[in-house]
């Protein structure tokens, strides 16, 4: 422009862009059956269940109804029918416990090896999480040395996570495993049933959960 000159260019309109902002809200019921339903996939070289360990950081707390139903997945997998399978074989050679041999006898092995591990699923990861609010899952951590890992592991046996995210003790696994060694008194033949008896199942079923999360 020289000096003194105007020029009118008029309005001049500038666009704003819109921008659209979606939130997607999603109920903690939800995200728990998600990462229920990914646990499920879960298995040891791709055979074994481990259908009750969380790799994930964050996760969701789970009703009672998805914890009998975890369960009820654990209790009907075809591992733990062979499981009880091959049990009641070795037991059956061994003539223990002290049912007849034959087909009556393996059938009657195959039923105390089946309930021992369901009736201490049913308890200690369904019925007592769900009325004390705890979670039957173990927390994998894959962080620290391995002394510390393994101490994190070994530390399952005691505490365990409540649904609101706290540690507490392990009331739930600790109760299965004494109420599924106390329920075996119930249909293991006379001759073995005693203290020795509830005393043996449940240092196996406790170290069977200790193993579990120690692999």
């Amino acid at each position: 422009l020289e000096p003194g000159q105007h020029l009118d260019l008029n309005i001049i309109a500038m666009r704003i862009s819109a921008v659209e902002t979606s939130v997607t809200a999603v109920f903690a019921d939800k995200v728990a059956a998600e990462q229920v339903r990914q646990q499920e996939q879960q298995r040891i070289l791709g055979v074994i269940p481990n259908f009750y360990v969380v790799y994930a950081r964050n996760a969701a707390p789970m009703p009672a109804s998805l914890k009998f139903k975890l369960a009820l997945r654990a209790e009907t997998d075809v591992v733990t029918f062979t499981g009880s399978a091959i049990l009641a074989g070795i037991n059956q050679a061994a003539d223990t416990p002290a049912f007849q041999q034959g087909a009556k006898g393996y059938a009657q092995r195959f039923g105390t090896a089946y309930a021992g591990g369901t009736t201490d699923v049913l308890v200690g990861a369904a019925i007592l999480p769900s009325l004390l609010h705890q979670d039957p899952r173990y927390y994998y951590s894959g962080e620290g040395t391995r002394r510390q890992r393994l101490r994190h592991a070994l530390r399952y046996a005691v505490f365990t996570h409540g649904d609101d995210g706290t540690t507490q003790f392990n009331y739930s696994g600790i109760g299965g495993d004494l109420a599924s060694a106390a329920l075996a008194n119930a249909y293991y033949p006379p001759a073995n049933r005693g203290p020795h008896l509830f005393f043996s199942n449940w240092a196996i079923l406790t170290g069977g959960r200790l193993v579990n999360v120690l692999v």
